[in-house]
């Protein structure tokens, strides 16, 4: 199996068993680095927000600490990024959630912005840097130990094993994947194209589970039988919440240019940093960090909230967000989309009781990982997985098409990278 006949010909019984062989491997491998980078980083966030302000006669809610705390994280990003070798890879508002990995000299300068970053409370989740590490290391490992499987191919399942592994589940990078697969290692089935992305994607998630990791995995009160009125208000909060994102998606090119005119990472950093903990002053902890653990604390017990506590909370995490992303912090926007949604979602019925739950956070879910995504099946598989009520999935299978129309032209949560820079030797 050379690369050239991987790269030409169908795929066959025998490829697939051989190529499954590295795909176990990048899956372990995958989910240990993304386990291993949330340990430490849990470990100092313990530190920064537990023990530390105690030090200090504060908490790690007390308005003045988040402000610190954020300010010292934004400048300690900053310095990484202009001058640790490697500058902590890609500006994450740049890329997608698949891209092409960095070069191997940046993953520690990568590993450390995303530490920084998770654990000082930055709104931003660990996506985007964890698969450039995953995929980075994965690249340079076996193409030292093989030059017959093409490197595009490893990046492809490191990417996969790794979304995997955050997720809980290799349906999202199963699905998003195949085709970028297929034109690595020829056609087939559908099946042959899903083999190898499940293969690296299962084992990453099965990894991370036996790890302690947590899938993204809710309880909200099932939505019942289905009402023709369902569809109408699924539709209607799909579509008013894919317009926050792509609100955020404006704001983010203004946001993004005038940080960036500051020119120095540590100039633009370290104010984002101040800007962030001002807005979880604002806030509170709640609208900080990643998102999964505040999205728990929410649904914990929704009817906690007023809507104008919730609406605080959408309107700060958002904010949040594009600060974060435009100030040059390292990060996905995948999961503080969730935990946006979810408040959305319970805002919705806190003002309309008679839309249920489960409907309303799966609507808004859906809408807001379509507009900052614009990949339909991560879309709809965060918005199952988060509510855990399969009867939500035929509504959304209908109202995600008008959804589309919405966002299909509108302006990506993204920063376009300029034309004419290098392309990497495995794209």
């Amino acid at each position: 199996m050379n690369q050239s006949s991987v790269s030409t010909e169908s795929l066959t019984l025998r490829t697939l068993i051989l190529l499954s062989i590295p795909a176990v491997a990048i899956g372990v491998a995958s989910a240990a680095v993304l386990w291993v980078l949330d340990i430490t980083a849990g470990w100092l966030s313990a530190v920064l927000w537990d023990a530390l302000p105690q030090v200090f006669g504060a908490t790690g809610a007390t308005p003045w600490w988040i402000i610190v705390v954020l300010t010292l994280v934004g400048l300690g990003v900053g310095l990484v990024v202009q001058f640790v070798p490697g500058h902590a890879g890609a500006d994450s508002a740049t890329t997608e959630l698949v891209a092409p990995p960095p070069k191997i000299v940046a993953v520690p300068s990568i590993l450390l912005v995303a530490f920084l970053g998770l654990a000082g409370g930055v709104s931003l989740g660990p996506e985007n840097p964890i698969i450039a590490i995953n995929a980075a290391l994965a690249v340079t490992i076996i193409g030292r130990l093989t030059s017959k499987i093409p490197a595009r191919l490893v990046a492809l399942l490191a990417t996969a094993a790794t979304i995997g592994a955050l997720f809980g589940t290799p349906v999202a990078g199963a699905l998003v994947l195949p085709g970028m697969v297929a034109a690595v290692v020829g056609g087939g089935s559908l099946w042959d194209k899903l083999f190898l992305p499940l293969v690296a994607g299962g084992t990453g998630a099965v990894t991370m589970l036996l790890l302690g990791g947590n899938p993204i995995a809710f309880e909200l009160e099932p939505m019942g039988d289905v009402e023709p009125v369902f569809l109408l208000w699924s539709a209607v909060v799909a579509v008013v919440a894919a317009v926050v994102i792509i609100l955020a998606a404006v704001l983010l090119q203004v946001m993004h240019r005038a940080f960036h005119a500051l020119r120095h990472p540590v100039i633009f950093t370290t104010l984002g940093g101040l800007v962030l903990g001002v807005l979880g002053a604002i806030g509170t902890p709640i609208t900080m960090f990643k998102g999964l653990d505040q999205v728990a604390e929410l649904l914990t017990d929704p009817g906690d909230y007023s809507p104008r506590q919730l609406t605080l909370f959408v309107a700060i995490r958002v904010l949040a967000l594009v600060v974060a992303a435009a100030a040059g912090f390292r990060g996905g926007r995948i999961f503080p989309v969730i935990f946006i949604s979810v408040a959305f979602g319970l805002l919705v019925n806190a003002l309309f009781p008679g839309v249920p739950i489960a409907l309303a956070v799966a609507s808004a879910a859906m809408g807001m990982a379509l507009a900052a995504t614009r990949d339909g099946w991560i879309a709809m598989f965060v918005a199952v997985a988060i509510v855990g009520d399969v009867h939500v999935l035929p509504i959304l299978c209908l109202t995600i098409l008008p959804t589309w129309l919405v966002v299909t032209r509108a302006p990506k949560l993204l920063i376009a990278r300029r034309a004419g820079g290098p392309r990497p030797e495995w794209a």
